[in-house]
């Protein structure tokens, strides 16, 4: 099968969605529920928090195999002539320079620099792409892919429910999948996606994931979800793998120093000031939304270094959160944006924005203001975990 095909390969009518503010269901529904899921809303989505223990699910994904629910994410399809152009004027990354086949991590911007999201984009074939953004931030990317669509000629589509996404992440995962598919797996790279049939299954076969581990991605037409999860979870009953819900999934995240929109990215953040400048790429022909003031904000960050994000590891036991201040010598010097129980370290650790002259791995005297008292806290760089090749 060609990849222009694939689109067609994995497509099937879209389904109507509910104008009535009630909360979205997967086509795993009742799957999650029939195995004793707690239930959570998630941006809009009735989405499986977790199925039991959240550390075994986070344990489970570190060491053997763990399967997710991600149909809440937004596929977005441009295709057209211009399609790479397109892509390439919204977006900040070079788009027209991603191999068929291959998929980049990039963001979209405001005019101001502020990022509206952080996105993975997938070249399917010469003129078609698929941007996968973040479901609480799915109307708003394609809000803007539609307006700045304008004078291009390519087509931006809402494909949001015409595909279901399955993810099975863990050093045990490629032999999972492997057990269900001829597909080429140990050529498939990392950042990088094949049309293939995963037990019997249509699918896009993408090695990408959130955990830290290596994994794989699965989207598929939303009514084959619940005969590929199943045949998953059988082909993984002797290797330990685990469903696992959002709880973990952000514990994981966490642990290798992943960004989470609306926490480490926000619109009052530009990708220079979250440390990720580097998906900017200004060598690109063209213009682009938000091009002058990223500009702007690069040769700030030069001359006089926003933030800095920075890893955290308590010294005692008590969990920060994010909002929590970060505080030095008696005044606060930063934010925590994201905290947890890391299963892994055995300790709570934290993201968290800090002044530069504190973001030196092993600064003294940092400490997270928990409630009135300030809790001590090692500086450490990102990530806090780094699986082992």
């Amino acid at each position: 099968m060609g990849r222009n095909d694939l689109a067609r390969h994995c497509l099937g009518r879209r389904p109507t969605v509910s104008s009535t503010g009630e909360l979205r269901h997967t086509a795993l529904d009742a799957l999650h529920r029939s195995l004793g899921a707690t239930m959570t809303d998630f941006a809009g989505w009735d989405m499986p928090l977790r199925y039991g223990s959240e550390r075994d699910e986070h344990t489970a994904v570190r060491t053997k195999a763990g399967l997710f629910d991600l149909s809440h994410m937004g596929e977005i399809t441009v295709t057209g002539p211009q399609a790479a152009a397109l892509l390439d004027f919204a977006l900040v990354g070079n788009i027209g320079g991603v191999k068929p086949g291959r998929a980049r991590y990039t963001m979209i911007c405001r005019a101001d620099g502020g990022i509206l999201d952080d996105l993975i984009v997938y070249r399917l074939g010469e003129t078609e792409y698929m941007v996968v953004a973040n479901a609480s931030n799915a109307q708003v990317v394609l809000d803007a892919l539609t307006e700045r669509a304008a004078g291009f000629d390519a087509e931006v589509r809402d494909d949001r429910d015409a595909y279901a996404l399955i993810a099975v992440q863990g050093p045990e995962s490629s032999g999972i999948l492997k057990s269900l598919t001829d597909a080429d797996l140990d050529g498939l790279k990392y950042y990088a996606g094949l049309p293939g049939t995963v037990a019997g299954v249509p699918a896009l076969i993408a090695r990408t994931g959130y955990t830290g581990e290596d994994g794989f991605e699965l989207f598929v037409k939303p009514g084959h979800a619940v005969e590929l999860w199943q045949a998953l979870t059988r082909a993984g009953e002797g290797v330990g793998l685990v469903p696992c819900g959002l709880s973990c999934r952000d514990t994981l995240r966490l642990e290798a120093g992943m960004p989470l929109y609306g926490h480490e990215l926000t619109t009052s953040l530009t990708p220079f000031d979250a440390g990720l400048g580097r998906v900017v790429k200004f060598e690109k022909e063209g213009d682009f939304v938000g091009r002058e003031a990223l500009r702007e904000a690069a040769e700030n960050a030069q001359h006089e270094p926003p933030r800095v994000l920075v890893g955290l590891i308590a010294e005692g036991r008590r969990v920060p959160r994010a909002g929590y201040a970060v505080v030095a010598g008696g005044k606060v010097i930063g934010e925590v944006t994201s905290g947890a129980p890391s299963p892994t370290l055995g300790k709570p650790i934290a993201m968290a924005y800090v002044d530069a002259m504190y973001s030196t791995p092993g600064t003294a005297g940092v400490g997270v203001d928990i409630r009135g008292s300030h809790e001590p806290y090692e500086v450490v760089a990102l990530p806090f975990y780094k699986r082992q090749k």
